[in-house]
């Protein structure tokens, strides 16, 4: 069976769909990977119908939770990679929920942001046990200190959370509006904020592996 991941957050505008083509893009480049987009508002598909088969990975567009809660079950893929809709009791989310081994909670680390992260963590994923990180996206870089404060607060609060983050870059928009993830993005901070993704993804490969264990 291939492991499910989950992108999840109770908001919108928070770097999900960004972190889903970019996960799955990184991911692919070594296993058999299918992103799933259960967002009605289609964000990753539009991305992804950009890119002429440029990213590496499979996608499926999927929003009826009857259909979700058979991830699992999907054969000849590795991995699953779910960007979820920002409604925290829609059932097409309830179901990739109930079928996720992991779940990843983007959010940038403004209060106001945290404040719905918190919430969604609460209601939706504690009660699942479901395995989780919060990854703080959109973070400014010449402001670190937000970032920083961020953790510490998820911290004390008993959230797990990656100790590294995505940083707020325009290459993240001009590989959205080549229809490219940001490995395969060019220009001006493109390659840091290409190590951003693998350095989170390098943290959360190593907690699967705690998780599976």
């Amino acid at each position: 069976m291939p492991r499910v991941v989950a992108i999840v957050n109770g908001k919108g505008g928070v770097g999900k769909t960004t972190t889903a083509i970019n996960l799955a893009a990184t991911l692919a480049e070594k296993q058999r990977v299918l992103l799933v987009d259960a967002d009605p508002q289609a964000s990753s598909t539009w991305w992804v119908d950009r890119s002429q088969n440029r990213m590496g990975f499979d996608l499926a567009q999927e929003t009826q939770a009857e259909l979700l809660r058979g991830l699992q079950s999907v054969e000849g893929y590795d991995l699953v990679v779910v960007d979820t809709p920002p409604a925290l009791r829609s059932e097409a989310l309830k179901a990739v929920i109930g079928a996720a081994n992991y779940l990843v909670l983007p959010t940038p680390p403004a209060p106001m942001d945290l404040t719905v992260l918190i919430e969604t963590v609460k209601e939706v994923v504690v009660p699942t046990q479901v395995a989780h990180r919060v990854l703080l996206t959109r973070v400014d870089p010449r402001s670190l200190a937000e970032a920083l404060d961020a953790q510490s607060t998820l911290m004390a609060m008993g959230v797990p959370a990656c100790h590294a983050f995505i940083r707020a870059y325009k290459a993240h928009e001009r590989a959205a509006l080549e229809g490219v993830p940001i490995t395969q993005c060019h220009g001006k901070n493109a390659r840091e904020a290409e190590a951003d993704y693998r350095r989170v993804l390098d943290e959360l490969e190593r907690d699967w592996l705690v998780v599976r264990a």
